[in-house]
């Protein structure tokens, strides 16, 4: 298993809204057989530029183990959901 982090940004909703986005996330991470290490919410913050017509956004990062073949599907998912502005995975050499 590799260590990956994904960042997100979710719609700027209240805090409590966030959570169950952070949570899905989490949870797809795990039914697909990676392992959640921390998840870390930074919050609202204004965006340098509009994002699907947002100014501001909850930012999101979790760190992760997975096998590199469930990279793309979870990808594939954040991709589709609404309430992700974007996302970004990468791998964490050690």
């Amino acid at each position: 298993m590799n260590k990956y982090e994904v960042m997100f940004i979710a719609k700027p909703l209240e805090d409590a809204e966030v959570d169950p986005i952070a949570e899905f996330v989490s949870n797809l991470i795990k039914k697909n057989g990676g392992n959640v290490e921390k998840v870390d919410r930074w919050g609202k913050r204004h965006l340098a530029y509009p994002v699907k017509k947002q100014a501001d956004g909850n930012y999101v990062l979790i760190n992760f183990e997975a096998d590199p073949e469930v990279i793309k599907e979870i990808d594939r998912v954040m991709k589709i959901q609404d309430d992700i502005l974007k996302h970004l995975i990468v791998k964490i050499d050690e």
